[in-house]
């Protein structure tokens, strides 16, 4: 994986923030670094180049992305998990996702909405920056790249939760230059597109030792398949996903748990990932380590550091969809019964948990005894994954079929390509998308990203256990912030909030 001072920045690579807002319409920063190290005279070898792209990097393991904000949102306000913790008030900002209640000073989509747009500054000043560079021609292309690749994936959040948004592809200058208006999804969705399209010409096909773990060509090509699908613009999302499955040399593990093991990070079937360490003795959601091990823990029970928060909690409907001899189950979920590494079995009911089930996918347990976060990395795309894309985008034929039966075949203990009695055949259009869909909903489970799903396929309205929740026809987009709408005149808050 990339190494902790590939994520930590200096305070030279801090200056990337310089004039920079955390969201699109706060102060810029004032302070003067102390080291000497300006704008003028930071820019000038491979090294600062190298710093500069890492610190865009940065904002994947902050509370604004995969250490809270996206575990939040695509998992708690989804249909397959409900907040837990430990009652009351506890998490509140997490139970205003869950049952859409959600004001616009909600802290999770707050820290979506800022996290995403520091990425966005810093690749921005990369991609300004690193072009007039006289450095090694490869690293310099590999940095724009990979700046590229991460504008383009922040970007892709932002307009997937909140819709249109302000489109910003040059450092700023004043105010004015970043108290702008929203742009529409369509124009946001072209540069996503274009980001994409550049950062596979960019990037290498994959890296090694200390620079493993980086986006490559194929990180890009998926995400511009997934991208395609989300637009709806199916024989292109085919064509990207059929390259990555030929061109990436990437396989499926035949084990599903072996995504999640640190043993196995940046695999043979990961396309590309946040990267996280462990180290720190302290209670922090902005890295280096991923909290799900704690928050996710079974509350109390002492299988993790601090006892376990028992947050995130899978949903009784979800569990219960569980095909017969699915392994993925165990591998996803906490189960009554189930025995910890000490040897006590979980109870039928938990604290926050009244079936006794939890979130098990990111689970470590005390290997850092007296640490608060874990190094288990998280995925941002995996080879299943683009399996599932193909197989929406080509529908009932025999490729489409052969993709989606490939990653259920692993889910059943099954040889990948061999035909078994799981395989699905024979489906009408409709029947095989709305298989398509389950496959993702149980494959991708608490990878955080099931409410961008639901939404893309219009079942976020349509769920029965949103319904109940209160769900309500402007929940599609989330508010946006209002300390950023009293900043920025520009803005306009989304209908219903």
């Amino acid at each position: 994986m990339l190494p902790l001072h590939k994520y930590r920045t200096t305070y030279g690579a801090w200056l990337l923030t310089l004039g920079l807002l955390s969201g699109c319409g706060e102060k810029f920063l004032e302070e003067t670094p102390t080291d000497q190290v300006t704008d003028a005279n930071f820019y000038r070898t491979t090294t600062d180049a190298i710093q500069a792209t890492n610190a865009v990097y940065g904002e994947l393991i902050t509370a604004g992305q995969y250490n809270a904000a996206l575990w939040g949102l695509g998992d708690i306000a989804s249909d397959i998990s409900t907040t837990g913790g430990g009652g009351g008030g506890d998490g509140i900002e997490y139970q205003q996702l869950d049952f859409f209640n959600i004001p616009s000073t909600n802290l999770v989509t707050n820290r979506l909405w800022g996290s995403c747009y520091v990425g966005i500054g810093r690749a921005n000043i990369v991609l300004q920056k690193v072009p007039g560079m006289s450095i090694d021609p490869a690293i310099q292309k590999r940095s724009i790249g990979e700046a590229q690749f991460l504008r383009a994936k922040y970007y892709f959040d932002l307009v997937r939760a909140y819709g249109d948004v302000p489109l910003l592809t040059t450092p700023p200058a004043t105010l004015a230059d970043v108290n702008v208006p929203r742009t529409p999804v369509a124009q946001v969705y072209a540069q996503i597109e274009k980001d994409l399209t550049d950062a596979i010409g960019n990037l290498p096909g994959s890296y090694s030792g200390e620079d493993l773990g980086r986006a490559t060509k194929w990180a890009a090509t998926g995400l511009l398949a997934k991208v395609y699908l989300t637009e709806g613009k199916l024989p292109e999302a085919a064509t990207r996903a059929r390259e990555v499955i030929s061109g990436s040399g990437k396989t499926l593990w035949d084990n599903y748990a072996d995504n999640f093991k640190v043993a196995n990070e940046n695999g043979k079937e990961s396309l590309f990932e946040a990267q996280f360490l462990s180290g720190r003795n302290t209670w922090d959601q902005n890295g280096p380590g991923f909290s799900g091990n704690e928050f996710f823990g079974p509350r109390g029970q002492g299988v993790v550091p601090q006892g376990g928060y028992g947050f995130n909690i899978p949903e009784a409907d979800f569990v219960a969809g569980y095909e017969a001899g699915d392994l993925r189950r165990d591998a996803t979920i906490w189960m009554p019964g189930d025995v910890y590494p000490d040897g006590r079995k979980q109870p039928d009911r938990l604290p926050g948990s009244p079936n006794g089930y939890g979130c098990k996918k990111w689970f470590v347990g005390k290997v850092n005894t007296n640490i608060w976060d874990s190094e288990l990395n998280i995925p941002v795309m995996r080879l299943a994954e683009v399996y599932l894309i193909l197989a929406e985008a080509v529908g009932t034929t025999s490729e489409g079929y052969e993709a989606i039966n490939k990653v259920r075949r692993r889910a059943f203990g099954l040889p990948i390509n061999a035909t078994s009695a799981k395989d699905l055949s024979g489906l009408g259009a409709d029947a095989f998308k709305q298989a398509v869909w389950r496959e993702r909903k149980y494959e991708l489970a608490f990878e955080m990203d099931r409410w961008f799903d639901m939404k893309r396929t219009g079942e976020l309205l349509t769920s029965p256990q949103l319904r109940a929740k209160g769900i309500k026809p402007f929940n599609v987009v989330l508010p946006i912030p209002q300390s950023e709408l009293d900043v920025n005149t520009g803005l306009r808050q989304n209908p219903g909030y």
